[in-house]
């Protein structure tokens, strides 16, 4: 089991959050906590860098939606970037990937 860490930085267009680690039962309300500390607005984005990411089950994927829904209440956009293929096929097959806009990398997500 790898720990998680969680770092966040600003972009021109909103808030990149980098999850390194297992997001798993024990460490996503870690990530839950973080994102209620954002200061979101409406027109900006979210985006949730998962590249580094090395395992999630399914309280991490209930941790995405939370994230998704904590940025729409906000009036903000969301996505998320460079979605490991484990996790990638997870959530095509639960039909997440209709849900979430998906994105190859962190440039695109953050987008215009």
């Amino acid at each position: 089991m790898s720990p998680l860490h969680v770092t966040v930085r600003d972009a021109p267009t909103g808030s990149v959050v980098e999850v390194v680690g297992d997001l798993d039962y024990d460490t996503c309300a870690d990530l839950r906590d973080l994102l209620t500390t954002l200061s979101l607005q409406p027109g900006r984005r979210l985006v949730l860098d998962l590249a580094r990411m090395e395992f999630c089950d399914s309280s991490g994927i209930t941790t995405l939606i939370a994230a998704r829904n904590h940025a729409r209440s906000a009036g903000a956009d969301f996505a998320l970037a460079t979605v490991p293929a484990n996790t990638l096929r997870v959530l095509r097959v639960v039909g997440l990937d209709q849900v979430f806009p998906l994105h190859p990398d962190v440039e695109s997500a953050l987008g215009p």
